[in-house]
């Protein structure tokens, strides 16, 4: 038998402990990481100025709880609880300001002032009949585009809190995205298209279907409106080169189609700087594309930790992390570049089926 003296354990220890002073410097520099709610010990709940909120992580659950977090220490920092309200949580999307978070709870949309500690929203949508699974701001933070189960998708004015607009898609909406020229959408649905939607002219002008009748599950679209992904409930995602409308070229040009997952893929996401695509899948593994000048799409790193599905993903401003969230209850920070899991957001009772990450600029 051999024996050991417990140096080794005590070094092992030391190495690690300087692997994540070093990770911890390295994310610190990287995102200028700061508590999200600072909470004092002598005044808890009062919320931090806001000079000291550049990282908002938010996390969603079927325990109907809404969690936000210190991103790189795992603390939760606050919670809205919702006791005794019905529904489950199932997108948030947080403001280009950082100062409102918009929650899809089931038929309704709530709207919390992130700078402050209530439980209770400022505003609340409702209008759809169905689920709710898509919801996204306008860069200017004007409106507020959902798209829902009961195959609409509804643009809500901020400023008056009122329903702008109304789109019927005629089959349910699993995904809703803005143009960056912030004068189209598109969206992506039960029968398998995805469509571009012109609000000005308020008509559906482009549709492409990839395979008919095949759920067409999310939709991504770069920063600059040129690259669109979009991929299946089997897994495949599909690329389409996006061309200026003024350019004499067709709108959409396909390029790619590749296999990402063997089983059920939740959610597919372009990094800030169009350099990778994210997809996650129900094989409880989220992937890393890396995206050449061709548009060609070679994995890069897969990330293995959780347990059960991984439903949702968020890149940070530098497109070096990316946050998960899992059906086995947990979130968790990646570095995209080694593949590692550098923290992990323990709290939720039920599945965490969504996230929102914001560190970029206001």
């Amino acid at each position: 038998m051999k024996r050991h003296s417990g140096f080794a354990s005590d070094a092992l220890k030391e190495e690690n402990a300087t692997t994540d002073l070093k990770a911890y410097n390295a994310f610190k520099a990287r995102l200028t990481l700061m508590v999200i709610i600072v909470f004092d010990i002598g005044h808890r709940g009062t919320p931090a100025p806001r000079q000291e909120m550049s990282v908002i992580l938010v996390t969603g659950s079927y325990d109907h709880e809404i969690r936000f977090w210190e991103a790189w220490s795992g603390i939760c920092s606050r919670t809205i609880a919702r006791t005794g309200e019905a529904g489950q949580v199932n997108r948030l999307a947080i403001s280009p300001d950082k100062r409102l978070l918009a929650a899809a709870i089931h038929k309704k949309i709530c709207i919390y002032e992130i700078g402050n500690s209530s439980s209770d929203p400022i505003a609340t949508f409702e209008g759809h009949t169905g689920n709710i699974t898509a919801v996204s701001f306008h860069s200017e933070g004007k409106w507020l585009v959902t798209g829902s189960e009961d195959g609409t998708i509804k643009i809500w004015d901020l400023r008056t809190s009122q329903l702008f607009n109304n789109y019927d898609n005629m089959s349910p909406i699993n995904d809703v995205v803005i143009h960056p020229n912030q004068g189209e959408l598109l969206s992506c649905d039960q029968a398998g298209r995805i469509k571009q939607w012109d609000l000005s002219e308020n008509v559906c002008n482009h549709e492409l279907t990839p395979v008919a009748e095949l759920p067409m599950r999310s939709i991504t679209l770069a920063a600059d409106g040129s690259l669109l992904a979009a991929g299946n409930n089997k897994g495949d995602v599909y690329v389409w080169r996006v061309n200026d409308e003024n350019s004499g070229l067709p709108r959409f040009h396909a390029v790619t189609r590749f296999h990402a997952h063997n089983k059920y893929l939740t959610r597919c996401l372009l990094s800030p700087d169009a350099k990778y695509l994210a997809t996650c899948s129900a094989d409880t593994t989220v992937k890393i594309w890396t995206i050449s000048h061709n548009f060609q799409f070679t994995e890069e790193k897969t990330l293995v930790g959780h347990q059960r599905w991984v439903w949702d993903c968020a890149f940070s401003a530098d497109s070096a992390y990316l946050v998960t969230a899992s059906s086995d209850h947990t979130a968790r920070l990646w570095e995209r570049a080694s593949g590692e899991s550098v923290r992990q957001y323990n709290g939720h009772h039920k599945a965490a089926v969504c996230c929102a990450l914001h560190d970029g600029a206001s």
